[in-house]
């Protein structure tokens, strides 16, 4: 028989509360190994013998605009609102209207492409299945990550709402990999062990790995300059580096072959993938912004050289996955192409979080990529004829 003892449970048996209510408490807000409530206003005492819901309703107090805050709140994480972070909700919200499915996107002339022995080069067969395999591993990581990690840190609920939308989008992308894979009949095994047995794939899974095990660290807690400073390097690797640089190649090659009209149903999956990402990144970088402007003696000159080293290591390892999946020139894209390219966007990903920009004189050698950003539900930039959502899921056509 299975053991039931619970450290958690015996706390709580040595207290003198009785059994709480089967409502939810954040543990930012009600530490149940510690049984720290929230502090009491000012000619309040403090009810012994209450549930921790009953002690918030008594002692707490309504939520106001300026108790919120991205990490270390104390305020009651349900309270929605008032909101304080109006970017968070807005992003939310865009989320939303964005809503796609894999299956919405025909794969008819990939797959005839795919069979056909003269339709791709061997180099541009290896593009497909390389980046099929990191982006399949990668947004599994993300969301991981998202899940289990950074949401119990950040403590807003407006950025969690966002947050769990965007969990869901990662679900979607890793769902679409699949769909491509299985549409195109690839080795499932070889695709999705890439990220274990290519070199090129998993070196950037290595590099990531630490950063997303100290996040998910269950003994982590915010609260320290120390503890704090560790969540925004963590935050930097994770939105400013995985999610805004190590994307990059991959997105560029599969594009590029869509804009020769070859198998334009994957360059169509991942455009719509492009365009959750820029969204998920530019919130990591607000609520990294965020985090700095609320908690300013973080951002010591010393931890900005680490993040400025952080920076060009993401710049390296893109780089040499660059050379290591186009080797030969192909699509009219050599690697040289994309070490500038990796540049400017550091560059960007530097100035988007305050930082001065590491390359001097590099400029964007993809200068359709932004026109790829443009893209709407009802007419997307391969003339897919996806017009609107109908009650029930229903999709007309």
């Amino acid at each position: 028989m299975e053991s039931w003892e619970d450290p958690i449970a015996d706390t709580r048996a040595n207290t003198s509360s009785v059994t709480a209510p089967a409502v939810f408490i954040d543990p930012q807000v009600l530490d149940t190994r510690a049984r720290t409530f929230p502090e009491q206003p000012e000619g309040q005492e403090r009810h012994e013998g209450v549930t921790g819901l009953e002690s918030i309703e008594r002692g707490a107090g309504r939520i106001q605009v300026d108790d919120k805050k991205i990490i270390n709140c104390r305020a009651d994480l349900n309270q929605l609102v008032p909101f304080k972070y109006e970017w968070a909700w807005q992003k939310y919200l865009d989320g939303c209207a964005n809503h796609w499915m894999p299956q919405e996107i025909n794969m008819t002339a990939d797959i005839a492409l795919w069979k056909d022995p003269d339709g791709l080069t061997e180099d541009e067969r290896t593009i497909i299945k390389r980046n099929l395999g990191f982006f399949s591993t990668a947004d599994s990581l993300v969301a991981n990550n998202l899940v289990l990690a950074v949401y119990r840190h950040i403590t807003n609920p407006e950025c969690r709402q966002y947050l769990l939308r965007q969990a869901f989008e990662e679900a979607v992308h890793t769902h679409a990999y699949q769909y491509c894979i299985e549409s195109l009949g690839l080795d499932e095994g070889e695709v999705f062990n890439m990220y274990r047995e290519l070199p090129a794939v998993a070196r950037k899974a290595e590099w990531a790995l630490p950063y997303t095990n100290s996040l998910g660290d269950p003994d982590f807690r915010t609260g320290t300059a120390e503890d704090d400073q560790r969540l925004l390097r963590d935050l930097i690797a994770f939105y400013v580096v995985f999610e805004g640089i190590f994307f990059y190649v991959g997105f560029v090659q599969i594009l590029s072959m869509g804009r020769r009209n070859k198998m334009t149903g994957v360059a169509e999956q991942f455009q719509y993938i492009l365009r959750d990402e820029s969204m998920h990144m530019n919130f990591g970088i607000d609520v990294i912004n965020q985090i700095k402007l609320e908690n300013p003696h973080l951002w010591t000159e010393s931890f900005q050289q680490e993040i400025i080293a952080l920076i060009q290591q993401g710049v390296e390892l893109e780089v040499q996955y660059a050379r290591d999946t186009m080797p030969r020139g192909i699509l009219g894209l050599n690697a040289p192409m994309f070490e500038e390219y990796l540049k400017f966007i550091a560059n960007r990903r530097c100035a988007q979080i305050g930082l001065p920009q590491q390359y001097a004189g590099v400029g964007n050698p993809f200068p359709w990529m932004s026109e790829i950003l443009d893209l709407k539900k009802e007419k997307n930039f391969f003339e897919t004829r996806v017009t609107e959502y109908q009650t029930g899921g229903a999709l007309t056509w």
